[in-house]
């Protein structure tokens, strides 16, 4: 029976100071420490764990800024790997004791995984992928037993792990919401490079030819008005906000954490402004949503 100990924390503020993540190969290793990293951890992939040892000074350099730290070791450091549980001990005899979260799998699922990634598995570069999971699971079965938290991925997504680590292990109030950032721009300024989803609201009344509205934004309500004037608007809202309702928890049931949807007009100052403000007012309800609005191009000159 998996062995699920509570995961140490910090009597300070309740959260995992550092936390060491092992387990099978294709157990989800890479989401779980996305998980972490995504709540403000400190995280490395694939440290050597003797180096761990060495992760470990930044917690007692006092100008290091280092509180959390989360780090990925496994079969991949060859050689090193024995030594893990040594470096494990000695960070406790230092008073810095990890959690050590173990990720595994069944068999018929890891193959499975890497039947659809196509990767060689690390301890069978040559050889047979069945092989390799076998000889892993022994390889790793004295750590398994030293774990502070076991968990079976095979019947889990990736979202669904990060969330299981966030609810469980981070214990965020915040965990499972979607953080989603609404970015204005104009095109004349070029378009965004970090955009998920990119609108072009230039079809809109354009109040730069105005010249009582062109000093204004899409914050004043005169603006607001003017742009959402006529049948074009309630017709665009009426598609796009159902859009959004379905797509947002979409978004996070399938675990995703970020997502910037971008919102242009000619300038960045008006039409843009108005609509990512209607779409925030819409979504501000949501509880599996945390919005924000980033203006790129509001302060530039008309």
């Amino acid at each position: 029976m998996a062995k699920t100990a509570k995961a140490k924390r910090d009597p300070v503020n309740g959260e995992v100071m550092l936390v060491v993540i092992t387990g099978h190969s294709g157990a989800g290793k890479s989401e779980a420490i996305a998980a972490f990293e995504d709540g403000g951890y400190f995280c490395v992939d694939n440290l050597p764990p003797r180096m761990i040892d060495s992760l470990g000074e930044l917690f007692r350099h006092e100008g290091s800024g280092v509180e959390r730290a989360a780090v990925v070791s496994d079969v991949r450091g060859g050689e090193y790997f024995d030594d893990l549980i040594q470096v494990m001990d000695d960070l406790g005899d230092g008073g810095l004791k990890p959690t050590v979260l173990f990720l595994e799998a069944d068999e018929e699922t890891l193959l499975d995984r890497y039947k659809e990634t196509r990767r060689r598995h690390p301890l069978a570069p040559e050889g047979r992928i069945v092989d390799g999971i076998r000889a892993e699971r022994a390889l790793l079965a004295p750590l398994r037993e030293r774990a502070d938290v076991v968990m079976d991925t095979s019947d889990l997504t990736g979202g669904e792990l990060r969330r299981r680590i966030s609810e469980e292990m981070l214990g965020r109030e915040e965990g499972g919401k979607l953080a989603l950032t609404l970015l204005t721009f104009g095109f004349k300024n070029g378009p965004p490079r970090d955009a998920d989803l990119t609108l072009d609201v230039r079809f809109l009344p354009n109040p730069h030819y105005d010249d009582e509205l062109r000093p204004l934004t899409g914050m004043d309500e005169e603006v607001r008005a003017y742009v959402e004037s006529g049948t074009q608007a309630g017709e665009f809202y009426g598609r796009l906000l159902p859009l959004l309702e379905f797509l947002v928890p979409a978004y996070v049931t399938e675990g995703k954490s970020h997502l910037t949807i971008a919102v242009g007009c000619t300038g960045g100052r008006h039409r843009s402004v108005t609509v990512a403000d209607r779409i925030r007012r819409d979504l501000a309800a949501r509880e599996d949503v945390v919005v924000r609005v980033k203006h790129r191009d509001v302060e530039l000159d008309g």
